[in-house]
């Protein structure tokens, strides 16, 4: 039997990278897995991977969550891994970034949280997993003025949710990664290497700023997202989980 046998989850952003590499990653340890993404095309083909149950859903809408929750019911793990990585200083910020990223990289995560913990109270406990940041209150990224803000409040969000509920039954741990190959990252070396005149230039300046000379791969982030999702973990609570291959160092 696999680590998360019996037990289902919901995860967010499950169309690519580290959502997609997550939710194989249950199901090979035994979970039923509900997949979600905004981009519905995107998820296709997940169920043939052993996906139960693939869903088009928008973390910004507050009524297509509560719908959601009350259709599918109790889950036992929810991880909150939809974001932005907005690009820029406090002078590339407008109020309609800031407002965007703190819609998405934070506030769907109260919505998500407020739709679903319910359920697991009534069922005596779960796991919620955050998706946060190296670049947050944990450390300054060049550029990064108002992700690293929002990430920083997604660990001020996980550790509130997790002392408030610590009692019940609930965990709730902020996962913090370093640089990690997915798609969206693929876009920021590509618009880069616009910028530099080579692609080639764009990804050795990416990957110079890694201490162990690689960026991660999603299935290593998967990895941990498995361990505080199961039994394993339930000592585990509160918790800012740094996985940057030492960028923070």
């Amino acid at each position: 039997m696999g680590r998360l046998a019996g037990k289902r989850a919901i995860i967010t952003a499950a169309a690519n990278g580290i959502g997609r590499a997550t939710a194989l990653a249950y199901a090979r340890e035994g979970a039923e897995i509900i997949a979600t993404d905004l981009n519905a095309a995107a998820l296709e083909g997940l169920t043939e991977e052993g996906i139960s149950r693939a869903v088009a859903l928008d973390v910004r809408d507050s009524a297509a969550v509560k719908e959601l929750a009350a259709d599918i019911g109790a889950v036992d793990i929810l991880f909150n891994c939809a974001g932005f990585v907005h690009h820029g200083s406090v002078l590339e910020c407008s109020e309609d970034d800031w407002d965007f990223s703190f819609d998405l990289n934070v506030k769907s995560m109260h919505r998500m949280i407020s739709a679903f913990l319910p359920s697991m109270l009534e069922h005596g406990g779960g796991s919620i997993i955050n998706m946060s940041s190296g670049a947050s209150s944990l450390k300054g990224a060049p550029n990064r003025y108002v992700y690293g803000a929002s990430k920083a409040a997604v660990i001020g969000l996980t550790k509130a949710v997790a002392i408030d509920f610590i009692k019940q039954g609930i965990r709730c741990n902020a996962i913090c990664p370093g640089t990690v190959h997915s798609p969206s990252w693929e876009a920021r070396v590509a618009a880069l290497g616009e910028q530099l005149g080579s692609y080639e230039k764009a990804l050795e300046q990416f990957v110079a700023r890694q201490p162990m000379g690689r960026v991660a791969k999603a299935e290593e982030i998967a990895a941990l997202a498995v361990y505080l999702g199961a039994d394993e973990s339930g000592f585990t609570t509160g918790t800012t989980h740094v996985i940057d291959g030492g960028w923070t160092l």
